[in-house]
Parts: structure tokens; sequence; C-alpha cells
């Protein structure tokens, strides 16, 4: 008579209880915003910033990626100054929060970036340039959109942090396929291209999708810099309406919308890697 209990209590047991609980908060949310007018005005006008957070994240994380990779790599070289200028990177970025640095360099950064190219400009025009001097001694602040100063420093900021992903993943690999590549004749950047980069990216990949995941999350704080995200577009709602537990309950739903779907799409990559 005790074993069928135990059969039903070990299965559940193995249902996952809060991800049940969570559909279910999901249902009763996707309900309310359709049923009610005052949640389905307000999802109708945040969701036109949708395409702002999609975009600004896949480019920052596309850049972030290549920085990272070029950092990580940095990192393991026996180049004493790349070496250096890596961790320096690295640990004055992972030392300051994300708020401050997105602040620095759209506000600061940038601005200076311009200052620079007005110098070159100046320059070019006095070497007989006169063209291309002309139009960046010409080039004003405002060139550089809010948008593209945010994805700057989501790249800036998360390329740090994505370093340290790929040094781990080449880390990982044994030394002996670097020793085997280079025995069969490859230099060291054909083996780290063709052998090892692979093999690492491989074993990362479920790391950089916890990343992309962060990522989406974190670039709610380029709303601080006016870029018209659906943090921003939430904000501007609720400040004109006053509906602020419509507006940010829509919101907070459409972030965890988003990342419930790419963290099953990350764990169904990295089981199916498990299976290889």
């Amino acid at each position: 008579m005790s074993w069928p209990r135990l059969h039903w209590g070990a299965r559940l047991k193995a249902i996952p209880w809060w991800l049940v609980a969570m559909g279910l908060i999901a249902i009763y949310t996707a309900i309310t915003i359709y049923s009610r007018p005052s949640y389905r005005q307000a999802f109708d006008f945040i969701k036109v910033g949708l395409s702002i957070t999609l975009s600004t994240t896949l480019f920052a994380f596309g850049i972030a990626v290549v920085i990272g990779l070029i950092t990580g790599l940095g990192r393991l070289s026996n180049n004493l100054l790349f070496k250096n200028l890596a961790t320096l990177y690295i640990e004055l970025v992972r030392g300051i929060p994300m708020l401050v640095l997105i602040f620095y360099i759209a506000l600061v950064g940038m601005p200076g970036v311009v200052s620079a190219l007005n110098q070159l400009g100046h320059w070019l025009s006095g070497v007989g340039a006169g063209e291309l001097g002309s139009r960046l001694s010409s080039l004003e602040n405002n060139a550089i959109s809010m948008g593209v100063r945010a994805i700057t420093a989501l790249s800036i900021t998360y390329g740090a942090f994505l370093a340290e992903v790929f040094r781990a993943g080449i880390q990982s690999i044994p030394k002996g396929q670097m020793e085997a590549a280079r025995s069969l004749g490859m230099t060291y950047g054909q083996a780290m291209r063709f052998v090892i980069l692979p093999q690492a990216v491989r074993n990362i990949l479920p790391a950089l999708g916890n990343d992309f995941i962060s990522m989406l999350k974190d670039s709610s704080l380029v709303s601080v810099l006016a870029v018209r995200d659906i943090t921003q577009v939430t904000r501007l709602y609720a400040a004109r309406s006053f509906q602020y537990q419509e507006a940010y309950t829509t919101l907070a739903v459409m972030y965890l919308t988003m990342t419930m779907v790419l963290s099953f799409i990350v764990k169904a990559i990295e089981k199916r890697m498990h299976r290889v």
C-alpha cells in the first residue's frame, strides 16, 4: 500500500512548482492586461519601445563579444604590454558601477572623442586633406546620438565581463590541443582559430547566453540617457497618466517574459550540448 504513495511523492517532488507558479502568474497577468482597458492601453503605449530595447541589446552584445574575445586573448598573451592593458581595462570596468559607467562614457567619454576628432580634423586640414579635415573639425557633440552612446557604454561594460568568460573557456581546453596543433605545423594564430576557439566557444555558449539575458535586463539603465526603450517609455507613460501600477506591472511582465523565453532557450542549448 505504501509503494504508490512513494511513487506519487517522488513525482510531486520532481515537478518544478516554481515554474507552475510563474506560468499561473503569467496567465493571470496576460488576462488582466487584455481584459482591463487601463492595462491594455499601457501595453499598447509601452510596446513601442520594445524594438529599441532589443536592437540596443543585440548591437551592444555583438560588440561586447568582439571586445571580450580580444581582451580575453590579451589576458592570456605572453606580451607583457597587451596582457597588462587587458587586465587594467577589466579591473577598471568591473570596479565601477554600471550606471556610473553609462553616464561617464555617454556624457564625458563621447564628448572627449568628438573633441579629439575635431583636433584631428584641424591637423588634416593643415596637411592638405581639406574635405575630410573640414568634416571632422566641424563635428558636434549632438552628431552622436544617445542611442549610439548607450550601445557603446553597454558594449564596453560587458566586454570586460565577457573577457573573463572567454579566458576561462580557452583555459578549459587541454594544453595538449595547442601542442598537437603546433606539431602539425600550425602557427599560434592558426591553432587558436581552428582548434582552440571552436571548442572554447562551444563550452562557453551557456555563459554567453546568460550574459545576454543580463544585458537585456541591464539595458533598462540606458533610460537615464532618455533613450526611448521600454523603461523610458514606461516612465513617460506613468508620469503622464499617473497609472503607475498599470505601467510598471506591464513593464515587469514584458521583461520577465523575454528573460524567461531566453532562459529556456539557453537551457535547451545546454542540454543539447551535453547529449552530443
